[in-house]
């Protein structure tokens, strides 16, 4: 039996999802969960086989419950059911470790198709999120190349710090820091510190590092 375990801010969604396991003999529910935290407690005390996760949830969206369920149950499979199909949406949910997207007007069949999929190590996707994997190939997405250091600075401008604490913090000078800004204003496609912001709190785990060892001093 597979065991899933249903994420959803919306009640009615969670129902009607939950009476479409009862209509199964090999799928039954693990629990429910409203919002991100709620599916990492849930989660681990539960253990499911399968999370569906929805991804815009209110306090921990559904990318960072992701990333930190799998931190805790990596043989735990995700599959994404939800309504967006944007490029970030969909990218962000794999690289978080999501291994399926669906889009909420998939048909009730698909979607137990989709559960089963995951746990047979398949990766189901809604026909919009394969195109867009196939477009992101060909395209380098936004802030894919910014480096470590680069990270970190963009980061701390999320956070609101100006540059002065950000040069304190990481024993670097103001004007590497804003070298640094320079560079990520051209990556990210940005004019300025506001929208370079705006992007690093929409993407959260996106600039965590990239594990490429020490960083020198660079100032």
């Amino acid at each position: 039996m597979i065991r899933v375990l249903i994420v959803d801010d919306h009640a009615i969604v969670r129902r009607g999802l939950a009476q479409l396991l009862g209509t199964t003999t090999d799928l039954e529910l693990a629990g429910e969960a409203a919002d991100g935290r709620e599916a990492v407690e849930q989660a681990s005390r539960q253990r499911p086989d399968v999370v569906l996760m929805d991804l815009s949830m209110p306090g921990l969206d559904g990318v960072r419950a992701i990333t930190r369920i799998l931190a805790v149950l990596p043989d735990t499979h995700v599959l994404v059911l939800t309504s967006f199909s944007d490029q970030n949406r969909i990218l962000d949910a794999l690289h978080a470790g999501a291994e399926g997207y669906l889009l909420k007007h998939a048909e009730p069949e698909t979607i137990l198709s989709g559960i089963r999929a995951v746990v047979a190590g398949g990766s189901p996707l809604d026909p919009k999120a394969a195109r867009v994997l196939l477009t992101s190939r060909r395209t380098p997405r936004p802030g894919a190349h910014l480096t470590d250091r680069e990270r970190e600075v963009l980061r701390m401008v999320g956070d609101g710090l100006p540059n002065k604490s950000i040069a304190r913090r990481l024993g670097i000078s103001e004007r590497t820091v804003k070298a640094h800004l320079t560079s990520v204003y051209h990556q990210l496609g940005v004019t300025d510190r506001t929208q370079a912001a705006l992007w690093a709190q929409r993407q959260g785990q996106v600039l965590e590092p990239t594990d490429n060892g020490p960083l020198p001093g660079d100032g």
